[in-house]
């Protein structure tokens, strides 16, 4: 049976990538070698970094506009701490629209004072602050684009004339906007670019060095930027498999073309939700993610006839966090309109027979 995996996180890739990254662990480039057992410092695996990172600044417009590109380690997690680490030497102001927002904040401030600009946890960050200010005295603002859990998504970038700093694990390369106005930007992989394992960090190189404290040198944006991503051995599998998607959506036409489809995606599931007497969205209509989509049933009395269907219909990975209940269907890059399309029409089918 054919599965349509919604999983938040390791989630779905494009088959044809993981038909190639398969390939490479038992052949790669012909080399009688497996990916995984060759040298990261060969030419063929630093030709594969090399590759990602330019791939990575070509796809969100900034090459040659001064900024580096690095695969690291930790998730996401890590840059909740690096980021403080690296730029907040006094003031940090962060924007708290959920989980992973939170997790940040909490990590920042071990380094500095951090200014809580504005929070939507009055309703379970069920929306997007609007109308707050950001200190003109901060050493950097940040934002999470989009947040999984909620199904909340930032859709005007702030005003700001500090340096803005993003976590966009759940949207990167999912669609269009001003990636200049950026100072730093990061994102986990699994999500929506490759497996677990490494984590994009993409920085304005002005903004480095600038913290007096010291930096131990595996937590140091300029030691990686100087090494290349190759202060210590990288996650070549995850690395390897993040640049085939890179590719894959280059071919695809880059970041407008996928925009188009996630926006056609998101437009189906959501005009059912809404249609559907059954079930009701979590999300403020007007910050609804393209890439999260939270619901919940009217009448929980549903829900086991409903999760049958599901699996019947081989639907993988729709449960919502704990946090909201109901499910999630995280629509990402790889999802095909007909895997949405297949769960739309569950959801029809348990109108239909209630």
């Amino acid at each position: 049976m054919k599965k349509h995996n919604f999983s938040a996180g390791p989630s779905i890739l494009p088959q044809e990538v993981l038909k190639k990254a398969s390939e490479a662990v038992v052949n790669f480039n012909n080399l009688d070698l497996s990916l995984v057992e060759i040298s990261h410092r060969s030419k063929d695996f630093i030709s594969v970094m090399e590759n990602a990172t330019s791939l990575a600044l070509e796809l969100l417009g900034l090459e040659n506009k001064g900024y580096k590109a690095m695969f690291l380690q930790g998730g996401a997690s890590m840059q909740f701490l690096m980021v403080a680490y690296n730029l907040l030497e006094n003031k940090a102001a962060y924007l708290n629209t959920g989980t992973w927002s939170e997790k940040a904040i909490k990590e920042a401030k071990l380094f500095g004072e951090v200014v809580e600009v504005a929070s939507s946890k009055d309703a379970n960050f069920n929306y997007i602050p609007k109308n707050y200010r950001v200190p003109s005295d901060a050493d950097y603002f940040h934002i999470t684009t989009n947040n999984t859990i909620f199904g909340t998504q930032i859709k005007e970038l702030p005003v700001t004339n500090v340096p803005l700093a993003a976590d966009m694990s759940s949207d990167i390369f999912s669609r269009q906007m001003d990636f200049s106005k950026f100072g730093l930007i990061y994102a986990g992989a699994q999500k929506n670019m490759g497996p677990a394992g490494t984590t994009l960090v993409i920085v304005k190189e002005e903004l480095l060095g600038k913290v007096t404290r010291a930096i131990p040198s595996m937590l140091n944006y300029q030691i990686m930027a100087d090494k290349e991503s190759m202060f210590n051995t990288p996650p070549v599998f995850a690395v390897y498999t993040s640049m085939l998607t890179l590719e894959w959506l280059k071919e695809l036409g880059g970041i407008s073309a996928i925009e188009k489809m996630n926006t056609a995606k998101a437009h189906l599931i959501y005009g059912e939700i809404d249609r559907n007497p059954l079930f009701k969205g979590f999300a403020a209509v007007e910050d609804r993610s393209t890439m999260s989509v939270t619901f919940n049933l009217a009448d929980a009395a549903h829900k086991d006839r409903f999760d049958a269907l599901c699996k019947e219909g081989g639907i993988n990975g729709l449960n919502g966090h704990r946090s909201v209940g109901g499910y999630r269907a995280s629509i990402y890059n790889a999802m095909k309109i007909e895997s949405v399309q297949v769960l739309v029409d569950i959801m029809q089918a348990l109108e239909k027979n209630s």
